[in-house]
């Protein structure tokens, strides 16, 4: 879907900031939002881009960067931290041989931290996209990714 198009389905207010920003961002195959999307939001909804911008980089899931199909969360707070004798951000490097805030050559996966994920009880915790994924184990991320890695 055109960005034009979409907007057209949404009332001209800033309180329609974030979920215009969700609906595109999900809708496109490298998951952000451009410099040039950034301007055509902006002027749509007649705020100024800085706040266009600053709603993009405050909130963890969203992007002014490519991403891959799928996009790999990390929760970086304590609980996930320092339940685990896993060490989840290094076996997920380790299997796709990125590193945090890069993506695949493929373009199939990009790595990233994000803030808590709701999941304190059954950490540590991961999201692939919009799935979550609990109790993670060495064995168990390695059967998630391949997973996803069929799929490619």
């Amino acid at each position: 879907m055109l960005l034009k198009d979409l907007l057209q389905k949404y009332p001209k207010r800033e309180d329609q900031l974030i979920e215009i920003l969700l609906e595109y961002q999900n809708e496109k195959i490298d998951h952000y939002i451009s410099k040039e999307e950034i301007t055509e939001i902006s002027k749509y909804l007649d705020v100024p881009e800085s706040k266009v911008c600053s709603v993009l980089s405050f909130y963890t899931f969203f992007s002014d960067k490519p991403r891959g199909k799928h996009i790999i969360q990390v929760c970086k707070d304590v609980p996930c931290y320092v339940s685990s004798d896993v060490d989840v951000l290094k076996i997920i490097e380790k299997e796709l041989g990125i590193r945090i805030n890069e993506t695949t050559s493929n373009k199939q996966f990009t790595l990233e931290l994000t803030s808590c994920l709701g999941c304190c009880e059954a950490a540590p915790a991961i999201r692939i996209n919009d799935k979550i994924y609990t109790h993670l184990t060495a064995d168990k991320i390695k059967a998630i990714l391949s997973e996803y890695k069929v799929y490619m």
